[in-house]
């Protein structure tokens, strides 16, 4: 995809509402999902979704954000803003999956966490607290990877990975650049500029560090023989720059190998290994 994208422009295609969310990408890439629901403390929160699925028959918990494409799906996914029980459903799928030795797959949709007084009186602050710390120390590989909007704690509380990945135009940041601008020069209409400065592109947070790995959103494929029945040689197809669901498919395929990779990377690593090389991995930060 084209160097020329602005950060701004990327933090809009982050946003579009007809982007992959979750749900949608749990359904290409694994082989059978089961969603479980509740966090056994309050209610169930419809901005988190999580269960247990199988790639390859590997069982795995698979956990994240879920935004809606309408005012009616924004109303029951709160606009993929968790309230402290879709981070308490996730705390509880994931020490499920250490108890049961299954690898964990993030998926990170969220402007943040929710705000509102209803969330602070329900613990939202500790609860994304309790996530960070349970998350640093869980004894099971953890995979995140950031599909659209990384904002804040928000994204943080299902993000303490060992490895954490990037959509080519996913952002991920402290705060957004609507609230950066406003904080910095008191003018929320600077966002543009803000999100430049913020460096919260897959390509600014790589160059640091801070991720592992940028997902592009341009996949190459192979053509078909030709009527000689010589093979041709491999060309890039790029998918539109408003990644959908309907031009999913070689993307979700891409993202597919690479988390069977990291599976397969992971699955020998003794606990110890696991916690050390985390820990280590955020102490650098």
């Amino acid at each position: 995809m084209s160097e020329e994208i602005t950060a701004w422009e990327r933090v809009k295609i982050a946003r579009g509402n007809t982007r992959p969310t979750s749900l949608d990408y749990i359904g290409k890439i694994f082989d059978k999902f089961l969603e479980l629901h509740g966090d056994r403390v309050y209610g169930d929160d419809g901005a988190v979704v999580g269960g247990i699925a199988e790639i390859e028959n590997i069982p795995v918990t698979v956990i994240g954000h879920q935004k809606g494409r309408n005012i009616k799906q924004n109303m029951k996914r709160n606009f993929g803003m968790p309230n402290p029980e879709g981070y308490r459903k996730a705390l509880r799928l994931m020490k499920q999956a250490e108890k049961f030795k299954r690898p964990i797959i993030c998926f990170v949709d969220t402007p943040g966490a929710f705000c509102g007084m209803e969330a602070e009186e329900r613990g939202q602050a500790e609860a994304i607290a309790k996530n960070l710390m349970e998350l640093s120390s869980l004894k099971t590989p953890i995979l995140s990877i950031v599909i659209g909007e990384g904002g804040s704690g928000g994204a943080l509380a299902i993000a303490v990975a060992d490895e954490v990945w990037m959509l080519e135009n996913a952002t991920y940041s402290i705060l957004s650049p609507e609230g950066f601008a406003s904080i910095l020069w008191k003018d929320s209409k600077r966002a543009g500029e803000a999100a430049e400065i913020m460096k919260i592109t897959a390509k600014d947070l790589k160059d640091m560090e801070i991720i592992e790995k940028v997902i592009p959103e341009t996949i190459s494929e192979k053509i078909e023989e030709n009527q000689e029945g010589e093979t041709l040689e491999s060309q890039t197809v790029l998918l539109p720059t408003e990644l959908t669901i309907e031009n999913m498919d070689s993307l979700a395929k891409e993202m597919r190998i690479q988390i069977l990779e990291f599976l397969h990377q992971y699955k020998n690593k003794t606990t110890e290994e696991l916690t050390k090389m985390r820990y280590q991995r955020f102490r650098k930060l």
